[in-house]
This record gives structure tokens, sequence and C-alpha cells, in this order.
């Protein structure tokens, strides 16, 4: 009995173990199924001038990095152009068909890429669509740029390569000088597509910063659709600074995106444009003034204690240009959440993040005023600036930071410290 049942698991081991080694055998894939490249298994078989067979995306990544030759037979390439290989890829189906008991899926049959001559024939129909006013085939030809987009990251480079957003600027420019309410599904679907082509290049940003195409970014950002909004802040970042001050309505579409957010990367886009307008802008100081009338400062305290380090780095930087003009500046000093706040950012986000930060308080501690010295005293001001310094930080942050210590020596036997990294629940916020 003993016997029966030992070999009975002998036989049975064997078996296994047999079973084991012959699924291994049946899945491996054939050496001429895998890329020289990738080693990987090849999607998209493409041969060379040389006659050898790679995957599209590893060889194309290959050539765009600069290299001239076949990187298994080392010659230089006379030709880039790149032929797809049928005869392989079916063959590769196959198989995959064949070993699909063993949970290999079969690869789809590719989309052939476009070319740039495509793209730009597309762009010169549309430039043609514009000229004629012709809103239909104008968003038709649109729709086609958006479709071969969503099919590959190669599309998306050959139709930015092909200068398709400077021919989309122009379409959105040409088409807002008239009626947007009139044409407002084609300049959504422009928006849409060109935020992905950022940056637009010169031209681009021209035809973007005109009077017409900012009234209709602006009319976007402040409308009740959540994508075109998140588009429309995109952009407006691109846009030239001095244009988009003179537009009247600007500021006040800025604040309510950032009072209202769709989410953090429309938010960190609005930010971003407004440091442009309130440190790059002619009449910056209006217009910081105009931010701080409509609440800005209270928004952007929230944004720095809820905020990713994204939002939050821009949202001190913002911060630090307000303080440049005195209204700002009481409004921050007034607010009991801002030096705590501020102070506790130090050395916690980023070293950018805390050269904002510095140069805040650099701002806002004023020699005349104790109570705020004090105060700054007891949130721990002082031994974070020293961390700081030992830490190491830009020229600028480094003598902030030195005045700072300076100010503050002379009140440190007034204040008796407490712990900064305390939660600031207890204040009372007031926004």
């Amino acid at each position: 009995m003993v016997l029966s049942w030992s070999r009975r698991n002998v036989f049975r081991r064997a078996k296994k173990e047999k079973s084991q080694t012959q699924l291994e055998v049946e899945v491996v894939i054939p050496n001429h199924f895998h890329c020289p490249v990738s080693l990987e298994l090849m999607t998209d078989p493409v041969t060379l001038s040389t006659g050898i067979t790679y995957d599209r995306v590893s060889i194309e990544k290959w050539i765009e990095g600069g290299n001239r030759t076949c990187p298994v037979t080392n010659q230089v390439l006379t030709t880039f152009d790149i032929i797809p290989n049928h005869a392989i890829r079916r063959m590769i189906q196959d198989w995959c068909v064949e070993n699909s008991s063993y949970g290999i899926d079969r690869i789809p049959t590719p989309r052939i890429p476009i070319s740039a001559y495509e793209v730009s024939d597309t762009c010169t129909r549309i430039l043609s669509a514009c000229q004629r006013g012709d809103d239909k085939r104008c968003q038709e030809l649109v729709g086609k740029i958006k479709v071969w987009s969503r099919e590959s990251e190669r599309n998306k480079r050959c139709i930015v390569g092909a200068g398709a957003g400077a021919v989309l600027a122009y379409a959105f420019d040409c088409f807002s000088s008239n009626s947007i309410e009139k044409h407002v599904v084609l300049l959504e679907e422009v928006l849409e597509v060109m935020t992905w082509m950022v940056p637009l290049g010169e031209e681009g940003v021209s035809k973007l910063s005109s009077g017409a195409s900012l009234n209709s970014l602006v009319w976007f950002l402040e409308g009740k659709d959540l994508a075109s909004r998140q588009s429309a802040a995109l952009l407006l970042k691109e846009v030239c600074v001095q244009e988009l001050a003179k537009v009247g309505e600007v500021v006040e579409a800025l604040v309510k995106m950032v009072r209202e957010p769709i989410g953090s990367t429309s938010t960190k886009a609005c930010l971003a444009t407004i440091f442009n307008l309130v440190s790059l802008a002619a009449n910056r100081e209006g217009i910081a003034q105009r931010f701080v009338e409509l609440g800005l400062v209270s928004l952007l305290l929230e944004a720095i204690v809820d905020g990713e380090k994204g939002v939050c780095e821009k949202a001190l930087g913002v911060l630090d240009c307000i303080c440049d003009c005195e209204k700002g500046k009481e409004v921050v000093k007034s607010n009991a959440l801002a030096l705590p706040l501020v102070v506790r950012k130090l050395l916690r986000v980023s070293p950018l993040a805390s050269g904002f930060a510095v140069s805040i308080l650099r701002k806002i501690c004023d020699k005349r005023e104790e109570g705020i010295l004090i105060e700054a005293l007891q949130v721990g001001l002082f031994q974070k600036l020293s961390v700081l310094l030992q830490v190491g930080c830009d020229e600028s942050t480094k003598e902030n930071a030195t005045g700072l210590l300076k100010l503050l020596n002379g009140y440190r036997n007034k204040a008796e410290c407490t712990d900064s990294s305390l939660n600031f629940e207890h204040l009372k916020k007031p926004f």
C-alpha cells in the first residue's frame, strides 16, 4: 500500500513537472518576433533601409535621439523612411492567437501614422476655411486633428512639428472676432486641441494675444462649461502679459477660478497667470490692489493650507508680489493666519517656496511693529531661519533671512517661543 501510494505521488510529480516544462517551452517568444532595441515582442514592426525590422516606437526614439546608424548593422542610414512589415506583424498575430490559451493577447493591427504632409494639407484647408468664414468646414478639420492626436503620441508630435498650433491660434482669433456665441462649438474644439500643443511658438502666442482672442478666453473662463474653463486657464498663462492686463474682466475671472477650483491643474495655471500680472505687467501695482480688493489674499492662504506642492509654491509667489504694494501688505498683516502659516511652510515644501516665504516675512516684519516681531518669534521663525542658513539657500533668500535674524534678535528676550508645527485649527480663518 505504501509502495503503491509512493509510486502514485512520484508519477504525479513527474507529470506535473513535465507539464510545467512544456508550458515554459511553448510560451517562449520566437527570437525574430523580438525588437532588437527593446527586446520586447514587437507590436508595430517596421523595416529600415538596411533590411532590419524593429518595433516602431523603439526605432523612432532611436532616430529622434540623434542616432544616424542602424542599431544592429551600425550602417549609416541613407534614408530615415520606415516601412511597415506586414508579413512579420501577421506572423506575430497568428502566433498570439495560437498561444491565447496561455494568456497571450493578440496584438491589434496598428493604425498607419499620419505624415507631416497630411497635417500641412489639413492646416492649409483650415486657413482657407477661416478666410471664407466657413465655421462647419473648419470644425470638421479641427475634429480630424483631434482624432489623429488620440491615436498615438507620435501623431501628436507630428501635428505640433507641422506648426498646427499657430494655425489653430489663427482660427481661434479669426472666429473670436465675430460673435463668440455664434461659433462657440468650434471655439471650444480649438481650445481643447490647443492645450496639448503648448508652447505655441511666437506666431501662435501673437495670435492668441490679440484683443479678440483674449476677450474670448476670458469669456470661456467665466463660463459654465468646466472643460472650456480649464482649457482657457491653461492657455491664458501663455499669452502676452502686457496685452492681457488690458482686458477688463480678467482679474475677476481669475479670482473666480481660484475661488471655485476645477482641479489642481487649472488652479496652478490661474496662479501662474496672476503671478505674471502682478510681477510683470506695466500697471502691476494697480492690478495687485484690484486682486486684494476681490479677496485674493484669503484665497491664497487657503490654497497654501490645502494645496499640493505646485499650488503652494505659486500661491506663495503671488502672495510675495502682493506684499510689494502697501494695501496688499496691510491686508496680509491683518490676517491672523498669514504669519504663522507662512512660517510653518518654511523648509516644508521646496527651496522655491522657502524663498518666497522668507521674502514675504521680510516685507511684513517691520521694526516699528513690535507685536508682529514678537509673534514671529513665538511661532519659531528665528529657529527656522537659523536652520535654513545652515542647510543652504540662494543669495537673495540668504540676504533676507540674515536681515530678519538681525531684526528679531533684539526681541528674543520678550518672546516665549512655541512649536511652529502645531496645527492652526484654533485660529479663526477670515475666509
